[in-house]
């Protein structure tokens, strides 16, 4: 199957080759148009799948001509802009221009290529799971019981609530489920609440028809009515404010809404998936969510634990990106050396498999060897290690430390914990550390 191609219009030349330095690892086709003034004579000719705008200094306003021009020739293809500038007219502006996503430089690729793939499937141009590996990374408990839970849930249409701190893998999660429902052939919409003006909720979510006001020259279907017959995220529910909060909740429970300026109820069949890193209950108690719209979206649970209380998977997380790591920078790094990996379990990681994923690209640009070693990480999370390896560990902190410092041979971590082989399982026991591995594993390789 072809892989999808990307064009790529972009005025400054630096922004431009690291766009395509970041797309071409995920398989992407990317395809730069030669000059500005020429992008719609090549876009009619090269037929790509996806367009990226940008625009930098003073000249956002010709990337949305240039949206404008692409939108007129095509109603569907997905567009993204990235501006040096950005403003609420600007947002309004692209809106209308029929811009799919927004994106103000600087910005997270990985943020990019996130919302590539997500444009790409609402469209589905492309085969679901080409690009991204929509697995949940470890073997622990906590993951064993998460991954027998989401099938089950995945084959209801219930609605579902994923809670979890930020960079646990909630989108992931959220894909998952509906990549493996009934509705995986329709498209699944992300909508990130905390990144949508109250001005902007009516026409973005719902849509508005050409003429409902100043500047509406075409009609906007919004991204409920793109999501109809698949799924709709709903990202950090807990920071939509009051005023959308009341308008979700009449659309979830009469399954129909209005666009700006129509006169029509339009149908909607949708499932609804939300997801948080707050305290929905907190902030019910502060009159700061809805207890109806609670009791709407809580009917699936699930919680993503942090990365600090599954510290077993960390070899299982390494041995991944570092493949994936390879791939796009074309090296062999085989794993962590003993030493580096061991400083890992005494880290917290705050900012979950996320922070992770940051550590070892990090590393890479390092130009690592076979193996990455502790002098190959940032400085800074050098320095955040060494005060980490100051503090009192945690019981069960040790025993992992022991178990992957020893290559899981229980009876040499027994003696480097100073305990009998019977307290070494009784401890593996009461913190559900199970052994799923070869003495392969360590250093990043699963068994």
């Amino acid at each position: 199957m072809k892989n999808p191609t990307i064009l790529i219009a972009e005025v400054d030349e630096m922004l431009c080759q690291d766009l395509k330095r970041r797309l071409l690892p995920h398989g992407f086709e990317v395809i730069e148009a030669p000059d500005k003034t020429g992008v719609l004579r090549f876009f009619q000719s090269s037929k790509p799948d996806l367009v990226i705008i940008g625009s930098s200094g003073n000249s956002s306003g010709d990337g949305l001509k240039v949206a404008e021009q692409i939108r007129q020739q095509d109603k569907k293809v997905p567009i993204i802009l990235t501006t040096m500038n950005s403003s609420e007219d600007r947002v309004i502006a692209a809106l209308r221009a029929g811009v799919n996503d927004y994106f103000k430089v600087p910005f997270s690729y990985e943020e990019l290529v996130a919302s590539v793939n997500r444009n790409l499937s609402y469209h589905r141009r492309y085969f679901p799971g080409i690009h991204i590996d929509y697995t949940m990374i470890g073997d622990s408990t906590p993951m064993r019981e998460i991954k027998a839970y989401l099938p089950k849930v995945a084959t209801t249409d219930s609605t579902v609530l994923i809670t979890g701190e930020t960079g646990t893998g909630k989108e992931l999660a959220a894909e998952l489920i509906h990549r493996n429902s009934s509705r995986h052939k329709k498209p699944f919409v992300c909508i990130n609440c905390a990144a949508l003006p109250e001005s902007l909720v009516e026409s973005e979510m719902f849509g508005y028809e050409r003429g409902a006001f100043t500047g509406a020259y075409t009609a906007y279907a919004g991204k409920l009515k793109l999501a109809h017959g698949g799924t709709v995220f709903f990202d950090e529910i807990g920071d939509m404010s009051p005023y959308a909060q009341a308008k979700i909740l009449r659309v979830i429970e009469s399954k129909e809404f209005y666009r700006v300026g129509g006169e029509r109820s339009i149908p909607l069949d949708v499932r609804v998936i939300s997801a948080t890193n707050q305290d929905l209950e907190q902030l019910m108690t502060k009159g700061r969510f809805r207890n109806d719209l609670y009791y709407r979206l809580n009917v699936a649970r699930l919680h993503l634990l942090p990365l600090r209380d599954r510290k077993e998977d960390i070899p299982s997380l390494i041995e991944h990106y570092i493949r994936e790591l390879n791939r796009r920078f074309g090296r062999e790094v085989e794993g962590f050396t003993d030493d580096a990996l061991e400083y890992l379990f005494l880290y917290d990681w705050p900012g979950n498999v996320r922070e992770l994923k940051n550590l070892l690209e990090a590393a890479f640009i390092n130009l690592p060897s076979r193996k990455i070693a502790f002098m190959d990480l940032t400085k800074e999370f050098q320095k955040r290690l060494k005060e980490a390896e100051g503090l009192p560990k945690k019981e069960r902190d040790r025993l992992l430390s022991a178990l992957f410092a020893t290559n899981w041979n229980k009876s040499k971590a027994a003696r480097k914990l100073h305990w009998s082989r019977m307290t070494l399982y009784r401890k593996m026991a009461k913190y559900h550390i199970i052994c799923s591995c070869s003495p392969q594993r360590h250093g990043g390789h699963r068994g």
